[in-house]
């Protein structure tokens, strides 16, 4: 409230403002727990007990002072009296504010809200309850710059206040990410790494050890919230699974707590990243010891896994977590130790310290009533702090307290670089008594880059220093005892392969050295893929083995790969290996017969023209039209033999040679039976009266009918080859494990072109034979022609549907089969019952038994 007081000027009938303006502060002020003046003043803000004291309000009297509860936070202690060091190094110090004094206002905020905006109120206010102002009810603020506070919570409280004034504040502990916005938080810096570099931090650290079904429990908090957010997104882009997230508060009733435990205690997940406040943590791991529990792997934050005061909870040994790096602070540790009963009962905090270090009480002060019935001895000064094992007297793990060190330092470099400059002899002169404002110190935190004991301060455009972090692992020693080794390093600046270094032995949980398994289901080896079960998260899946033509050669595959056209999967589906080539060999054992078959019914063919030739002079060879007979033969003989280009490996003359070849020699066998059948019908007819029909087909026209039909073929089949000749492929469609080399025909017209005329030239023998079947001979050739026809035809009837439907290499034994079979069934109706008159009847081998008429039946 301000008071303005009003002066009456007759002048003009006016009221001016009196030159200044008197204002009150509402409420009761509270002491800070340290505190030194200086000719610029520095606030601090650190959680040093760990409760506020809480009072229903009766809204019909004022209500009571805040007061800070609970048990003292040794800890957060040692930090707060690390501010106190930094301030009289420098104050100390030649080089930095020389002739400048720093004082400072450290404050206790309880760890509450409440508390901590209470104090936020009287950093900018003052302590005094009565002020005096300009012409208007506004002051400059009592501090230029605020360290602290130690959570992310009450810092966000803190900056609605202290925010609009533009007095920066920079936190050693505060670690929530969205205190990196600069438009919601502009006076905002922190010497400690933003959680979203810590999530990204563990979510690489769970990815590296292979862990993809994890649990999660957090603050319900600004830290808690915030930073399990960003880490839920980096292990979502990891590929990582969370069974269950967890949010409690140290607030919220123990049911609360009891059901986060046994979701702990029931899941299937054996890792366990806590992104949560010690508070919380201590809470909850008070309530995991109480029954027990299945082993747990945790994943400790900064907040915690540092802290030496959580060693005490074995159920947390073999943890692992990301901490500040160790840092050297010369001289801190005897400043800290530097305690006798007569410092300490100057000040009420310490007092209180020491009495619960100790368990006495010392003198009278404010903490006398509370420990006047729990202690019952006083101390007498024999107390020994050396001898003290307490956070806050235990300096070899100094982390957070260096974020203490290294604030206290920016804002000094800050205020340096506005009071302080350099002449021309090298000397530094500042001003002390220069009005430094807040703002001034914002402007020029930003920029501030110096390196103290080792260690580099800078901020960056989000008020966040260069993320480095040690990975810490809780190892049991022999004796028992729970102590902090650093394993690894972690370093944000560099590229993300290269960001983690392990370079120690981690020891687990259960004290054991190898890595524990924590997946939703097992590893899917290679050769099969996974396919998410329904309703689960996609780290929960099955295994299913790749489908026909696919591999997978990765462990935890998402889809299988296609094999290229010529590759087909081994047995194990993990390998595309070269598909086998088939074909019609001459090795195996369907090649040999049919290679046998052809070359058998070659011989034969030539065996019996040879005995034709032998026997030249019958008169059944002269009566059969010997030179046909002969073209006939060497026909089958060419025919017999083509089968063979049918086997082997396909090439384009073997593709051309095989069609070609098969096309012609069979007309030409089909021209020599056709023109034997018109002989015969020719023949009968030249012995009726009259009839000069035989003079119109003598040899030369039997030459020329033979030579006209296969001519015509040879045309068909020269244009064929021309226009679209047979060429070798690769079938790949027929079976999908092999590639079947085999002869496409090129142009099917040609192909069925010469089959065609094969058949045609078949049916009309076939039918001249059949007309000519009854005529009265002894031996009436037209009769086995009139059969080997009908096999013939029956043989390529048949031949086009077992063709068509026969895959692979069956196509071409079908071909051949074809082939052969028509053959044998010329060679054997037309030649076998000449050659046997020939050499097993010999009597009727005679002109005057082939001149005898008879019946329908032949006789022998």
């Amino acid at each position: 409230r301000c008071i303005t007081p009003y002066l009456l000027h007759i002048r003009g009938m006016r009221l001016s403002p009196a030159p200044s303006v008197r204002c009150r502060l509402q409420g009761t002020t509270r002491p800070p727990a340290f505190s030194q003046d200086g000719d610029l003043v520095i606030g601090g803000v650190f959680s040093i007990h760990n409760y506020m004291h809480t009072v229903d309000h009766s809204y019909t009297s004022l209500p009571e002072p805040l007061q800070c509860t609970g048990s003292l936070a040794t800890r957060e202690l040692r930090f707060s009296r690390a501010m106190v060091f930094a301030v009289d190094e420098i104050n100390n110090s030649s080089d930095l504010l020389p002739g400048v004094t720093l004082g400072y206002q450290v404050h206790d905020s309880c760890t509450s809200i409440p508390m901590a905006m209470n104090v936020a109120f009287q950093l900018a206010n003052g302590l005094d309850p009565m002020f005096y102002t300009g012409e208007q009810c506004s002051g400059s603020p009592t501090v230029t710059a605020i360290v602290g506070e130690s959570g992310s919570t009450p810092t966000i409280s803190m900056l609605r206040i202290i925010g609009p004034f533009g007095i920066p504040q920079v936190s050693h502990f505060s670690t929530c990410a969205c205190l990196s916005d600069k438009k919601q938080y502009p006076t905002f810096f922190r010497t400690i790494p933003s959680d979203q570099f810590q999530a990204a931090a563990l979510a690489h650290l769970i990815r590296h050890f292979g862990w993809t079904w994890i649990g999660a429990v957090r603050s319900d908090s600004d830290y808690g919230n915030n930073g399990m957010a960003a880490f839920l997104q980096a292990a979502q882009e990891e590929g990582i699974c969370v069974e269950y997230s967890e949010a409690f508060s140290r607030t919220n009733p123990l049911s609360r707590v009891q059901r986060v435990a046994d979701v702990i205690r029931s899941s299937t997940a054996r890792v366990v990243v806590a992104f949560t406040a010690i508070g919380e943590m201590k809470i909850l791991l008070k309530e995991m010891e109480r029954l027990p529990s299945p082993p747990r792997q945790w994943i400790g934050t900064e907040s915690w896994v540092t802290d030496p005061y959580m060693l005490r909870f074995g159920l947390c040994a073999g943890a692992i977590g990301f901490g500040i790096q160790r840092s050297v602070i010369p001289g801190l540790r005897d400043f800290l130790l530097d305690l006798s009963p007569q410092k300490v009962s100057s000040s009420p905090l310490l007092t209180e310290f020491w009495e619960e270090a100790f368990g006495c009480r010392l003198g009278t002060g404010i903490y006398l009533s509370v420990y006047l019935s729990i202690y019952l001895s006083v101390c007498d000064g024999s107390e020994d702090i050396q001898q003290l094992q307490t956070p806050y007297t235990d300096t070899s793990q100094l982390r957070v307290t260096n974020m203490v060190y290294k604030a206290v330092y920016a804002i000094a470099h800050a205020i340096h670089s506005i009071v302080c400059e350099e002449r021309e002899n090298s000397t530094m002169n500042c001003d002390k008594n220069l009005n430094v404002k807040p703002t001034q110190v914002l402007e020029r935190l930003r920029r501030v880059n110096f390196s103290r004991n080792g260690y580099q301060v800078s901020f960056d455009a989000n008020g966040d220093p260069v993320a480095t972090y040690e990975l810490v692992n809780w190892q049991r020693r022999e004796s028992g005892k729970i102590e902090f080794v650093t394993v690894g390093r972690y370093d944000a600046s560099l590229p993300p392969d290269q960001r983690l270094d392990i370079d120690r032995e981690i020891t687990w949980v259960k004290n054991s050295t190898q890595v524990p398994v924590s997946v939703c289901s097992e590893s899917c080896p290679p050769g099969t893929r996974k396919a998410v079960q329904k309703g689960k998260p996609v780290c929960c899946y099955d295994c299913i083995q790749c489908a026909e033509g696919e591999i997978s050669n990765n462990t935890d595959s998402s889809d299988c790969l296609i094999c290229p056209e010529e590759y087909w999967p081994n047995a194990e589906r993990d390998l595309c290996i070269l598909k086998p080539v088939e074909f019609l060999s001459f090795h195996e054992v369907l090649g040999i017969i049919l290679t046998a078959c052809s070359v058998g019914g070659a011989s034969l063919a030539i065996a019996t023209a040879t005995v034709f030739y032998h026997h030249r002079t019958s008169a059944i060879v002269r009566a059969n039209n010997s030179e046909l007979s002969f073209l006939l033969l060497f026909s089958l003989t060419l025919c017999f033999l083509c089968s063979l280009t049918f086997i082997g490996r396909p090439s384009e003359w073997s593709c051309m040679l095989r069609h070609t070849a098969f096309g012609i020699t069979f007309v030409l066998c089909i021209s020599c039976v056709l023109g034997k059948t018109i002989v015969v019908l020719m023949a009968f007819r030249a012995t009726l009266p009259g009839s000069n029909v035989m003079k119109w087909f003598g040899p030369p026209q039997q030459r020329l009918t033979v030579v006209s039909f296969t001519f015509v073929q040879a045309l068909i089949c020269t244009l064929w080859l021309v226009l679209s000749p047979p060429f070798p492929i690769k079938n790949l469609t027929t079976y999908k494990e092999k590639i079947i080399l085999e002869c496409d025909v090129g142009s099917a017209i040609g192909f069925w072109a010469v089959l065609g005329y094969i058949g045609l030239l078949s049916l009309l023998c076939f039918v001249l034979a059949f007309l000519a079947r009854k005529l009265p001979d002894n031996f009436n050739e037209a009769k086995f022609i009139t059969f080997s026809m009908l096999i013939f035809c029956a043989v390529w009837i048949t031949f086009i549907p077992a063709y068509v439907s026969s895959p692979g290499k069956f196509t071409v034994a079908v071909e051949i089969f074809a082939i052969i079979t028509s053959s044998f069934g010329l060679f054997f109706l037309l030649f076998v019952p000449k050659c046997f008159i020939i050499l097993f009847r010999p009597e009727k081998n005679t002109k005057k038994h082939l001149m005898e008429k008879t019946s329908n039946d032949i006789h022998y």
